[in-house]
């Protein structure tokens, strides 16, 4: 969250992708930093993902992040 708040500070649009475990954690963090992320939620746990599986989880998010860089 630290790097978006840097990044997003320096005016480069920036997106916290976050496992939905974590969502309440994400808004918190946020909440703290006096900052609203832009964030994208995908399934959780991540560190046991097949390549594969990684590929179909971004390809269901990336339009969403790319909707939150561009503002639309």
């Amino acid at each position: 969250m630290h790097d978006i708040v840097n990044l997003e500070g320096r005016g480069i649009p920036a997106v916290a992708v976050v496992t939905e475990q974590f969502k309440t954690g994400a808004y918190a963090q946020g909440k703290t930093l006096g900052f609203d992320p832009e964030l994208v939620f995908v399934p959780h746990p991540i560190q046991d993902r097949t390549v594969s599986e990684m590929h179909v989880i971004a390809d269901g998010v990336v339009r969403e992040i790319m909707g939150k860089l561009v503002g639309q």
